[in-house]
């Protein structure tokens, strides 16, 4: 089945990448200190600085250009490490006939641009307001097709979010969390009712095939 070999990727993938980043750590101890993680335990224990506070992105450890340049390739790269599985599961479960290839590649891009945006507004109120009134100005006609689609663009903007703070483990996470239980509920067709059409592609098939009986129908008459 394909949700079973899905399942398996995601898992050997994070595995993975929790290998190797156990590896990188040991191999090389002080990489911790100014990496683009620890942004959650910033949020979660510092004061309250008013309405207006913001964050402290986990940078207090940064003393030069070339660990500077590390903490922002580390932090674009780990919005994608922790998107690019998520585009995976949303190729797995999506209906060939409402299938959007754009949709995958802004579940990939979208965390890294969102992440860049964070570290350039970051403490700068005149800078966010003008992001503002550039995102206002831009018109986007491309509309989703169910609102399943739009759990996957609010991931990635979450996704970008943590990234951006220094917090890239709270976003390898929320990427955890959210494929695993998309999938068990995708599995289970939970909420689910006889004869009411899934709003995702049947969880059923071979790996070859179309999902439009239109399209196998054709090929038959073809034939």
């Amino acid at each position: 089945m394909r949700t079973t070999r899905l399942l398996i990727r995601l898992t050997f993938y994070y595995l993975a990448l929790s290998a190797l980043m156990l590896v990188a750590a040991l191999l090389y101890r002080p990489i911790v200190h100014f990496l683009p993680i620890g942004g959650v335990e910033a949020l979660l224990t510092a004061p309250v600085e008013g309405a207006l506070g913001s964050p402290r992105i986990g940078n207090a450890q940064i003393s030069n250009f070339g660990e500077s340049l590390m903490w922002l390739i580390t932090a674009i790269a780990g919005s994608f490490i922790a998107a690019l599985p998520v585009s995976w599961t949303y190729m797995e479960v999506r209906d060939r006939r409402d299938y959007d290839q754009s949709l995958v590649h802004t579940i990939i891009l979208m965390p890294m641009i969102v992440t860049s945006i964070v570290i350039v507004v970051h403490n700068s109120l005149a800078l966010a307001f003008s992001l503002a009134g550039i995102a206002a100005s831009v018109r986007f006609r491309n509309a989703l097709k169910s609102p399943g689609d739009a759990l996957f663009i609010l991931l990635a903007i979450g996704i970008g979010l943590a990234a951006g703070i220094g917090a890239v483990e709270l976003a390898i996470v929320m990427s955890i969390a959210f494929n695993y239980a998309f999938l068990i509920l995708w599995i289970t067709n939970y909420g689910g009712r006889k004869g009411v059409p899934r709003y995702l592609r049947k969880n059923e098939g071979p790996d070859s095939g179309s999902d439009d009986p239109r399209e196998a129908a054709g090929a038959e008459s073809a034939a």
